[in-house]
């Protein structure tokens, strides 16, 4: 099992930034691609990025240009760095972890929630 655990999340103004952390737990090695995912209040659940294991990237067209996921293998650790923040952004932010052990098996943390003020 793996357990994730989100942070960084709060109140920024529009054009403000913040970073969320995502702190990894449990059977690290079965870690495969991490990435984030975005709820909003009424939605869906979206996709906004993700990184493999060796840094390569993707990103929702929403968010390029203005997010930036990394990753820190040594400390378990996914980060999303978001820049120009927009009323839009806002929602709860999740982090996902795919197995790269068990094909469809992936893992979600309990989210932290994003707010952009006007």
């Amino acid at each position: 099992q793996v357990q994730l655990v989100e942070s960084g999340g709060g109140l920024v103004q529009a054009g403000g930034s913040l970073r969320l952390s995502c702190a990894a737990s449990g059977s690290i090695g079965s870690i495969g691609a991490m990435g984030w995912y975005r709820q909003a209040p009424g939605k869906q659940r979206d996709f906004v990025a993700t990184i493999t294991r060796s840094g390569i990237t993707d990103y929702a067209d929403s968010v390029k240009g203005r997010f930036t996921i990394s990753r820190d293998n040594a400390k378990n650790t996914v980060y999303l760095q978001m820049n120009s923040l927009e009323p839009e952004d806002t929602a709860v932010y999740y982090c996902n972890a795919l197995s790269r052990l068990q094909y469809g098996v992936d893992y979600w943390g309990k989210g932290t929630v994003v707010t952009v003020s006007l």
